[in-house]
């Protein structure tokens, strides 16, 4: 089914979500931070990540909750590991932290080879992909995982939601290989409920098997879902304990009372962690390339060999967020659906800034 974008001038978009930030007491470079991530999602086609998401998400879990403070600084704790860094985010807004960790996990693997920042006491960091993107584009290795906001999905062969959709992303190093890097990025649920959000904004079903109502039952129905289901049955649901187990092992405390602050007791936490971890190229070499090769001609071979043998059609992750990524070049601007439009102007009239008219933007 064909949809009509419009065209958004990534200023105006920045200038809108950076005021929508700042309406809401953040200073101007946590501003920066959460309009320039909201960018990215909105150029590569993360469309259940966007601005409207994001100021969605602040309101109800960030500085319309307690789980985000604007204008607070990162503490950083002391550790015997060089190449490691622990923080105390004190609920600064999740994307300024995320970027800011990222830079510091690249600046301990351009000195160590490797460099890790395990973040306690955070904000939601919303995707996950864009700075794994960012840290590929530049010649890294990168990962990172979040705990989620809240536990709205059922372990596998249980009946509670006691998991977050919890999110893993990888980006690799292979522009030189095939003109974008390598971004494999996802809930460990079937679907986001940024996703259900933008079934409801759009009208549209959930597959299924992806969700469930408030009675247990399995529903297709975006307004019905009242927790997600793993993807892959058992496969999902051990990805997903991964990041709750890595939140443990930072500080993190119990999944069921994350940001439901009505319900966190005395000496417990509501906030969330989130991990990254960069590698250099270099650090990983063992030198012993075959048939003479470098380390960049040898992932351009084995990623050929793997799209190789009839498998040329395949699709590798990333691709698609590249292709969304050129198409937003290619027409000068951001895309955006009607619906998102129309939220869109909704945050314009909360916080007193312009409306984009839709008769005045290019529609594709």
């Amino acid at each position: 089914m064909s949809e009509t974008f419009y065209v958004v001038a990534e200023s105006d978009h920045n200038a809108l979500v950076s005021a929508a930030y700042q309406h809401r007491g953040f200073n101007a470079a946590e501003a920066a931070a959460g309009a320039r991530l909201c960018a990215d999602a909105a150029r590569h086609g993360i469309r259940t990540h966007n601005g409207i998401k994001a100021l969605h998400l602040d309101h109800l879990f960030g500085s319309g909750s307690k789980g985000c403070v604007p204008n607070v600084e990162v503490e950083e704790k002391p550790t015997r590991f060089p190449a490691a860094k622990i923080w105390n985010a004190n609920r600064q807004l999740g994307q300024a932290t995320a970027y800011a960790a990222l830079e510091e996990a690249i600046r301990l693997a351009d000195t160590y080879g490797v460099g890790m920042v395990s973040v306690d006491n955070a904000f939601h960091y919303l995707w996950g992909g864009g700075y794994v993107m960012e840290a590929a584009k530049r010649g890294y290795v990168a990962y990172t995982n979040c705990t989620a906001a809240l536990a709205e999905v059922v372990p596998f062969g249980g009946k509670f939601p006691t998991l977050g959709t919890n999110p893993h992303s990888w980006g690799l190093p292979t522009t030189e290989a095939l003109g974008w890097p390598i971004v494999i990025d996802w809930a460990t649920s079937v679907v986001s409920m940024g996703r259900v959000q933008q079934f409801i904004r759009e009208g549209q079903s959930l597959p299924p098997n992806s969700a469930v109502d408030a009675n247990g039952e399995p529903t297709t129905d975006p307004k019905e879902a009242k927790a997600l289901l793993p993807f892959g049955a058992h496969k999902g649901y051990g990805l997903s304990l991964i990041n709750e187990l890595v939140g443990a092992f930072i500080g993190g405390s119990l999944p069921t009372i994350r940001n439901r602050w009505d319900q966190v007791g005395e000496g417990e936490k509501g906030t969330c962690c989130f991990f990254f971890q960069v590698w250099h190229p270099d650090a990983m070499s063992g030198g012993n390339f075959a048939a003479g090769r470098d380390q960049k001609q040898n992932v351009k071979a084995v990623l050929d060999d793997l799209l190789g043998h009839g498998n040329e059609g395949c699709m590798l992750p990333g691709q698609i967020e590249a292709q969304a990524a050129a198409r937003s070049a290619e027409h000068g601007g951001l895309l955006f659906s009607k619906a998102e439009i129309d939220g869109f102007n909704e945050l314009a009239t909360e916080v007193g800034q312009p409306l984009w008219s839709i008769d005045k933007l290019k529609a594709i």
